[in-house]
């Protein structure tokens, strides 16, 4: 799917791919680093509905379902990431998955409000 864009496979945040019934079909090197002791490229074919317990499962059924979008902040260790999990569509434009980001941010992240 995306092998061929190499600045999103080596991008520095995690990228996860999947299709309309929760198929992982993508993840990139980080993502596979991340989720390494969870079977990393493995998981590639599998479900990722499995990969997580409830009520994280029903709420991603219901993205996949819905097409919806889904953000926040998470913090494991010493840790926190931004997630953001949106939809992605074909070049037909029909609805392809979910896209799952993972961006590891500082603890103490500046907010700025721009002028229009």
């Amino acid at each position: 799917m995306c092998e061929g864009n190499n600045y999103l496979h080596n991008f520095s945040a995690a990228i996860t791919v999947c299709d309309t019934e929760g198929k992982i079909v993508y993840m990139n090197e980080k993502s596979k680093s991340a989720y390494a002791a969870d079977g990393g490229a493995k998981l590639v074919g599998k479900n990722a509905l499995d990969c997580h317990p409830e009520p994280a499962r029903s709420k991603m059924a219901a993205l996949l379902k819905n097409q919806g979008r889904n953000c926040y902040t998470v913090e494991k260790g010493r840790v926190k990431k931004l997630l953001y999990q949106a939809p992605w569509y074909k070049d037909s434009g029909e609805y392809g998955g979910l896209v799952e980001l993972a961006l590891e941010i500082p603890k103490d992240l500046p907010h700025y409000i721009r002028q229009p």
